[in-house]
């Protein structure tokens, strides 16, 4: 028994050995996020968004992205999914997203509010982004709005033929502002 210990103890060790090598130190190696697909379309995530598990009914994904720079808060993006013909039209959302936003003293909603079609895929879709006070409501029908200043907002609805999906990424602004090229390439990359 103690022969078979003593020859097998260093194949043990050995195998240990390579287990730790084929392995990539911290911060080496590509790191991948998760996958997200929408009806046929496909995009990997950043890998330093995290995937939020047990998203609630009509979130189809939901992910935390990490605060940047002295931002007391990571910003979330969440995309909702209403079924076919749910969660309404384009422009009724684009009015309900900009009715979350006050505006700096001397301007309006439309003066902070960027709005643009694009594709995404082969699919079309609505692009708003937004900067000024979030006024956030822990769920749609609460009465009071929490005012948070400087914060930023990217949505977007993707028209797609089985129901409209609408991405919502909300946070403090320097957050937001940093994630949004990846954001954006994210975006560029469903296929």
């Amino acid at each position: 028994m103690m022969r078979s210990l003593r020859c097998g103890m260093p194949l043990l060790v050995l195998a240990a050995g390579l287990a730790i090598v084929s392995e990539p130190a911290s911060g080496q190696g590509e790191k991948k996020g998760a996958l997200v697909s929408l009806d046929g379309l496909s995009s990997r995530a950043p890998a330093d968004w995290k995937e939020v598990e047990g998203a609630r009914q009509f979130r189809y994904k939901e992910f935390s992205l990490p605060r940047q720079g002295d931002d007391k808060a990571d910003a979330e993006l969440i995309i909702f999914y209403f079924g076919e013909g749910g969660g309404g039209g384009v422009d009724a959302n684009i009015a309900r997203w900009k009715g979350m936003f006050e505006p700096p003293a001397g301007k309006t909603v439309d003066d902070i509010a960027k709005k643009e079609e694009l594709k995404i895929g082969n699919v079309k879709a609505t692009y708003l982004d937004l900067t000024g006070t979030y006024l956030f409501k822990p769920f749609p029908m609460a009465p009071r709005a929490e005012p948070r200043p400087n914060h930023r907002m990217i949505g977007v609805i993707f028209e797609s033929p089985k129901g409209p999906y609408f991405f919502r990424l909300v946070g403090p602004e320097k957050t937001v502002t940093y994630h949004k090229k990846a954001f954006d390439e994210w975006l560029k990359n469903f296929k």
